[in-house]
């Protein structure tokens, strides 16, 4: 009598190469109270610009003085973005967060009781507003840096990034609209307050999660605690069947300059060339995004259907949401090195033939299919950014890479408005399209990823222990 023979044992791989889910990354263990908490804060950096700009005109009467103050908290927000970064890889959320978020909403509550009745003078505002946009707490990092601590398995750490940047894109469309619902009932200075309160709940409640316990350098053993190697987790959110439970490993002293927990972190950023790649396309798509919203608003005054911009921007917007999931559903094998150039042209090549529509209906079209390739090209470089770098710099990795997007925003803008006036917009969009096209090579070239980025140590991906290959 024969025996029937066992069943085959099922290995990790067999769950990792099941499809992701954004369930699974949901369920894993803290993610909906981290990332809940994150989005809270990161509500504000969707209500403050409008709320500061019409609170700041209001006071001073002038539309040039609130212009020139956002200008400058833009500049002091974004420039010092990697320098904030920093101090939380140096000393970790924990300890770094609550005095600048609680800075910031003091500084913001000031600009609030400044602005609440006119006559204020321009540069004592000023002063204020520029001294909130420097303090600016780096919330989008740091959440970014605790995804790769809360989900391990590369997949869904793509797709965790994929649903981040959707997210955050909704947030700057949520929030002028509820300073629209605001301002009938507390007026610009009381949405401004609204904004700091926001921020700093959701700092507070960010950094009380389990996950910001530790330091963005969760790989980095504690010299005096055995290390606990957690078992596998797999795209769909568990264990695999029959995984041997956690098991602890012998304790590891840190490499030399390497953080423990329990004190300051944070060296040299590194991250060689690929890190150059990540910054670089960050860098071409803000500067296609911010010319992009001119050119459009150009196209449909010369059209005579200039209420049609917010359609268009929709079509946009909606559609690089689509983009953000799309790329975190993908299974296909490619490194996220490799994959950077293929969106960037792809955005680069729709933008240019946007240019060509002869209707704001086609042009609608164009943008869309423009959009499909932002939020994919904007994640992909922040997971590029995050692999380049040791577990202790993810968090100045990830600013530098969103000071690069918001920088070129700005130089686009600021670029197609002198050119819209001189040249055909079809020639503007072309234009507004070289940058990305000609950083494809650069960012497909070997060569490119040779030195450090910043004069760091050379890159090392064993570093974060992780497969490049998302």
């Amino acid at each position: 009598m024969s025996t029937p023979s066992p069943a085959p044992a099922r290995t990790p791989s067999d769950g990792a190469s099941r499809r992701p889910s954004y369930r699974a990354v949901l369920g894993a263990p803290h993610a909906r109270r981290t990332f809940a908490a994150a989005l809270l804060g990161r509500l504000s950096y969707g209500t403050v610009p409008l709320a500061l700009l019409l609170a700041v005109r209001d006071a001073t009467g002038s539309y040039s003085a609130a212009g020139v103050a956002m200008a400058l908290f833009a500049l002091a927000s974004v420039l010092l973005s990697p320098a904030r970064a920093a101090l939380v890889d140096r000393y970790g959320p924990r300890r770094a967060l609550p005095p600048m978020a609680g800075l910031y909403a003091a500084l913001l509550l000031a600009v609030a009781g400044a602005t609440a009745r006119p006559g204020v003078e321009p540069p004592a505002v000023g002063i204020l507003v520029v001294a909130a946009g420097a303090c600016t707490p780096p919330l989008g990092p740091v959440m970014r840096t605790l995804w790769r601590r809360l989900l391990p398995d590369p997949a869904l750490l793509r797709r965790a990034y994929s649903l981040d940047g959707v997210a955050e894109e909704l947030l700057f469309v949520t929030g002028p609209l509820l300073v629209g619902v605001l301002l009938p009932v507390v007026g610009p200075a009381g949405a401004v307050a609204v904004g700091a309160a926001l921020v700093l709940a959701g700092t507070l409640l960010l950094v009380a999660a389990p996950a910001a316990a530790r330091a963005p350098s969760v790989d980095a053993p504690s010299a005096d605690a055995p290390a606990v190697v957690p078992p596998e987790v797999t795209a769909t959110g568990t264990a695999p069947a029959g995984t041997a439970p956690a098991r602890t490993a012998p304790a590891v002293p840190p490499a030399a300059g390497q953080a423990t927990d329990g004190g300051p972190r944070g060296g040299r950023l590194g991250g060689g060339g690929e890190l150059r790649r990540a910054v670089l396309a960050a860098a071409v798509t803000g500067l296609a995004l911010g010319a992009l919203d001119l050119m459009v608003v150009v196209s449909a005054e010369q059209q005579g259907r200039p209420g049609a911009v917010g359609w268009v921007l929709a079509a946009l917007s909606a559609s690089s949401a689509v983009g953000g999931l799309a790329l975190g559903a993908l299974d296909r094998p490619m490194s996220n090195a490799a994959r950077l150039p293929l969106l960037t042209a792809g955005l680069g090549l729709s933008l240019a033939v946007a240019g060509l529509a002869p209707n704001l209906l086609l042009l609608g079209a164009g943008v869309a299919l423009a959009g499909l390739f932002v939020s994919p090209a904007v994640t992909t470089a922040y997971l590029v950014a995050d692999e380049a770098v040791a577990p202790d710099a993810r968090t100045r990795a990830g600013a530098w890479v969103n000071t690069a997007l918001n920088a070129g925003s700005a130089g686009g803008a600021a670029t197609v408005g002198l050119l819209v006036g001189q040249l055909p917009l079809p020639l503007c969009f072309a234009l507004a399209a070289a940058p990305a096209l000609l950083a494809v090579p650069l960012l497909a070239a070997p060569a490119f990823r040779g030195r450090d980025f910043g004069g760091g140590r050379p890159l090392r991906k064993s570093d974060s222990g992780d497969d490049p290959a998302l």
